[in-house]
């Protein structure tokens, strides 16, 4: 059965968990908002895929920092009990460490579950999703980029284009195209145009203009009017890299190269954080009597932050083959919780500890 002690406490940890999560998440996918949105200005992600390339990027920064958020959230939460006395009340009341940290662990427990299935198969497929969809727009990246007032080289550089403007419809007006061709040069001037896709490839096409064609140094030049004229452009073939953070699970566990252990490492962290720092979280959020509620929240960012750095060391050892796979996962997560047993142990005391195994031995 849970008590009303525990509901109230994970009540307060989801509520605090979302705020947090939800902060982060915002944070960090609006400055890769930034970037995106550099490459669709250039042409190199349409417009399309700008929404759907931010949703995986949210579910990737959810992921991620999952662990975080719970040691954020655990912090705020007792930090705010102890500011309001409700952690005296509890112990008055007959609540114990063990009251606190079931109702921790009840939530961080299926969290941690779901968080595993999270962080090894939906964030590698959420990343491969976004390396297909930019690879598959910097195929198509040529026509995008077209942009009224400015040169654009296309076709690596055998065509360049000039639109004077572009309007509501798409349709290009005053069109200037230079085409290089094997033995000479084409300058076509059109008073406008539109673009067009075909099975066969990628074309604008230009409507009422004059084509003037030849060798560069020479005056043999041929000169053409037309109604209507198709400059195709190539389309850019390029093979698709699909980077570790993408590669599905079973790939990296069969393998036995030391960047694929690095990797493995890398998403076990996540459940495992969630885990520790939350076990963590318990003895470091009491606050002094005149202390704020967020009186230990710099401790506790120098331990995170610290956790990351050990973390990427050790993945950095274990690419290197300096240490093996095995010692690389367990060494920093073992360092964290002995940091929480000695957080623990302080938080209570030497003598309570001793009294308690004395009890339990007698018994």
């Amino acid at each position: 059965m849970i008590s009303v002690i525990n509901k109230m406490i994970m009540r307060d940890l989801l509520k605090t968990l979302s705020a947090v999560l939800s902060v982060l998440v915002v944070i960090i996918v609006s400055r890769k908002f930034i970037r995106v949105l550099d490459q669709v200005i250039e042409g190199q992600i349409a417009s399309d895929t700008l929404l759907v390339i931010l949703a995986f990027k949210m579910l990737i920064a959810f992921i991620t920092f999952l662990p975080a958020a719970t040691f954020m959230a655990t912090l705020m939460v007792f930090g705010r009990m102890y500011r309001d006395q409700e952690m005296s009340a509890i112990s008055s009341a007959g609540g114990g460490i063990w009251t606190i940290y079931r109702a921790v662990f009840l939530v961080l427990l299926p969290l941690s579950v779901v968080a595993t299935g999270l962080s090894l198969n939906v964030s590698p497929w959420a990343e491969r999703q976004i390396e297909s969809r930019t690879h598959h727009d910097q195929e198509s990246a040529d026509l995008r980029g077209l942009v009224a007032g400015k040169f654009i080289e296309y076709s690596h550089g055998d065509i360049v284009f000039y639109v004077e403007s572009i309007d509501e419809s798409k349709q290009l007006h005053h069109v200037f195209v230079q085409h290089r061709q094997v033995n000479s040069v084409a300058i076509i001037n059109a008073e406008s145009g539109y673009l067009m896709n075909s099975e066969d490839g990628q074309y604008m096409v230009l409507k009422n203009g004059e084509r003037v064609q030849g060798k560069a140094g020479e005056l043999n030049y041929a000169v053409e009017r037309f109604n209507e004229y198709a400059v195709r452009i190539d389309t850019k073939i390029t093979q698709l890299i699909i980077g570790k953070q993408a590669t599905p699970f079973g790939e990296l566990w069969q393998s036995q190269k030391s960047i694929d252990a690095a990797e493995i490492q890398r998403r076990f962290s996540v459940p495992l954080g969630i885990l520790l720092l939350g076990f963590i979280a318990v003895p470091l959020s009491e606050l002094s009597p005149r202390g704020g509620i967020y009186g230990n929240m710099l401790v506790g960012f120098l331990i995170y932050f610290s956790y990351g750095n050990l973390l990427s060391v050790s993945q950095s050892c274990v690419l290197k083959q300096t240490i093996s796979p095995w010692l690389g996962i367990t060494s920093v997560n073992v360092l964290l919780l002995i940091i929480g047993s000695g957080l623990w142990v302080k938080f209570y005391g030497w003598q309570w500890l001793k009294l308690k195994l004395i009890n339990k031995f007698i018994r």
